[in-house]
């Protein structure tokens, strides 16, 4: 139990540091850009958010099911991003 106690506290901090760090662009990017520019970076970084806890969520998942939606989750996602 301590070990899953602690991965969850690791990505927690993760996504803490992520969310701080996103942050941080932004407002070095507020003044420089357009605001569909700021629109399509807030939408790549909420995606790139949600990737990283849906990784973190399948890195844990132990369940096949679980981890058949989860990778399918990843998958658009992923697909998304690439657009």
């Amino acid at each position: 139990m301590a070990g899953w106690d602690g991965d969850a506290l690791a990505g927690q901090m993760e996504e803490i540091f992520e969310r701080q760090q996103a942050a941080a662009d932004a407002r070095a990017m507020k003044g420089s850009s357009s605001p569909e520019e700021r629109a399509r970076s807030a939408r790549f970084e909420s995606l790139r958010l949600s990737r990283s806890r849906v990784m973190g969520q399948l890195s844990r998942a132990t369940n096949p099911s679980h981890r058949t939606v989860l990778e399918r989750a990843l998958k658009a996602i992923n697909d998304q991003m690439a657009e």
